[in-house]
């Protein structure tokens, strides 16, 4: 629970509120693809980034940060050589292993691609040897993150479609929603999902109607995290504490907590 300090080493501009910082701290250790970190600013709180790389490497680790808050704006406006708070790794990340014998698909819209990426990463290795089929959703061409990644996961072999919501006259690609690029190969599928709510409940449904079995489809859910560890109890959603019972879990366990209606 206490935190450590890291330094900014470098930053890359994924999209124009999104940077990635590649960040160094004596405390890491590594993680599982798809947990995250609390990450903090004196005097302005911490907020949780999913850990976008450096899953392997001790010592070093990407976070991948949309300026939407007042943490999160100052997290993303760091230059190289500047400080911030750290701790972590927390959470229950994505369950690779499920896909043992599998067929594997992945989704993700806008910013969910960045704790897709570790994930992305392990299956590029065995691509070659399945089907391992990745669909990147964004709002716009200019929205789409990690752009020097997709040269890399073609060549290993993985199946990489594209789709967004609107493009400016010229745009090569498909315009539409990512969910009518989901598909399921012959045999059993186990999908890694990650992006807006409402995105990842239709790509579930959709998922399920050709086939998948509701536990064999893994989905990263967000909630307002404060401690990280269970405790505080703002991340709850239902009997789940995201930050100790998620954020991922499985669709058989998730469908009925989302599709609850707000107040």
């Amino acid at each position: 629970m206490l935190p450590g300090v890291g330094r900014v080493l470098s930053c890359r501009t994924e999209a124009p509120d999104v940077v990635t910082h590649r960040i160094a701290w004596d405390g890491w250790e590594g993680c599982a693809p798809g947990q995250f970190n609390m990450l903090g600013l004196p005097g302005l709180g911490e907020v949780p980034i999913s850990v976008s790389g450096g899953t392997r490497t001790p010592g070093e680790v990407l976070h991948t940060i949309r300026a939407v808050g007042p943490v999160s704006r100052g997290l993303a406006a760091l230059k190289p050589g500047a400080a911030l708070t750290m701790r972590g790794p927390y959470g229950r990340g994505w369950p690779v292993e499920a896909a043992d014998g599998a067929q594997v698909t992945i989704v993700a819209g806008g910013l969910g691609l960045a704790p897709l990426r570790p994930v992305i990463r392990h299956f590029a290795e065995t691509a070659r040897a399945r089907r391992v089929r990745l669909v990147i959703g964004a709002r716009s061409p200019a929205d789409l993150g990690f752009l020097q990644d997709y040269d890399d996961w073609r060549g290993a072999g993985i199946d990489l479609a594209l789709t967004v919501d609107h493009a400016p006259p010229g745009w090569p690609g498909r315009v539409g929603v990512v969910t009518d690029l989901i598909s399921a190969g012959p045999g059993r599928t186990v999908a890694y999902v990650c992006g807006p709510e409402i995105m990842m409940r239709v790509s579930a449904m959709r998922l399920q109607a050709l086939g998948v079995d509701a536990g064999d489809i893994f989905l990263s859910l967000e909630r307002n995290m404060k401690c990280g560890a269970g405790l505080c109890g703002h991340c709850q959603l239902g009997p789940v504490l995201l930050c100790r019972d998620g954020p991922v879990l499985d669709w058989a366990r998730a469908r009925p907590l989302m599709m609850v209606e707000d107040l």
